[in-house]
């Protein structure tokens, strides 16, 4: 069980890690997220061919896996846009408000009722995002990018959960990227009229950070994941993955000195955002003690 937990904190360490290989690669965003995706695919191509794990899916099927695959897309532009017109620690603050929005589409998608307990808590992660772009307008592009970053990361779970009753996880993945992909290339060029790149291709320095994203920050944390959920519940994944942003932060502090950049203002903002994360955390533990307590008692 220990060497689970380790596994689980390890891909949640690596998943923050994932924000400095962002601000250290020099592609454009959108350039970044096709490589990325294009390494990972050669790596996890090769592991489920020697593994003898693929298989054809029909073309209907393939469609709504790539539309899938193309959200997940979506939100690593967004992302890795965000940290871009910003930096790692405002791209990280945006992405806690992923709990907001899966409280708001969740039901919508799957015809739940709100639960309004989320959705007030989601409000106070709003709050405290709203008074950093307040007080640093400068990063307001970045902001923008951030929110739309946790919306793409709030839908994808929700789509991805009724697909992965039919399929396997790796070869899901595979299809998902592979899909999203092919998708992605075909509004590249309209995206860069908007946000032209410096440069197509990676420099020599681009290519040894990207590996590096791809091997470990998409491959080993997945393999990570899974072998964590061997053990451990989904659901104590699910609140570990709550740290992701502080990791994130912490890491941008240290490696980039981003806390020069902040006032006050900043960790007020990030202390709302951290309560909201706290009492979410213990609401939903509780819920889960109390749906374990009522299946024993039938």
């Amino acid at each position: 069980m220990k060497k689970a937990f380790l596994q689980l904190h390890i891909s949640v360490f690596i998943a923050g890690f994932t924000g400095i290989l962002g601000k250290l690669i020099s592609l454009n965003e959108i350039l970044l997220v096709a490589w990325r995706i294009a390494i990972t695919l050669v790596i996890l191509g090769l592991l489920l061919y020697i593994k003898n794990m693929l298989r054809l899916i029909p073309a209907k099927e393939m469609l709504k896996i790539a539309l899938v695959g193309f959200i997940i897309c979506f939100h690593w532009v967004a992302f890795y846009g965000s940290i871009k017109y910003s930096n790692v620690s405002v791209a990280l603050v945006c992405f806690s408000a992923t709990g907001f929005f899966t409280a708001l589409f969740e039901p919508l998608i799957l015809r739940r009722r709100l639960n309004y307990k989320e959705l007030l808590l989601g409000l106070l992660t709003i709050s405290g995002i709203y008074i950093i772009f307040d007080f640093y307008p400068q990063y307001y592009l970045g902001v923008i990018f951030g929110i739309a970053a946790s919306v793409g990361s709030s839908i994808f779970p929700i789509l991805n959960k009724q697909l992965l009753v039919k399929y396997k996880p790796r070869e899901l993945t595979f299809y998902e990227l592979g899909g999203g992909l092919l998708i992605m290339i075909f509004f590249i060029p309209f995206y860069l009229q908007k946000f032209p790149a410096g440069h197509l291709m990676p420099t020599t320095a681009d290519w040894g950070w990207l590996f590096l994203m791809a091997s470990g920050g998409t491959v080993l944390m997945f393999e990570l994941q899974l072998h964590a959920l061997k053990k451990v519940s989904a659901f104590t994944v699910n609140l570990t993955y709550n740290l992701e942003p502080v990791y994130g932060i912490v890491l941008a502090f240290i490696i980039f000195k981003e806390n020069k950049n902040f006032g006050s203002h900043f960790y007020i903002g990030l202390s709302l955002i951290l309560i909201a994360i706290i009492l979410q955390t213990f609401i939903v533990r509780n819920q889960h003690k109390k749906t374990a307590t009522d299946s024993l008692a039938i």
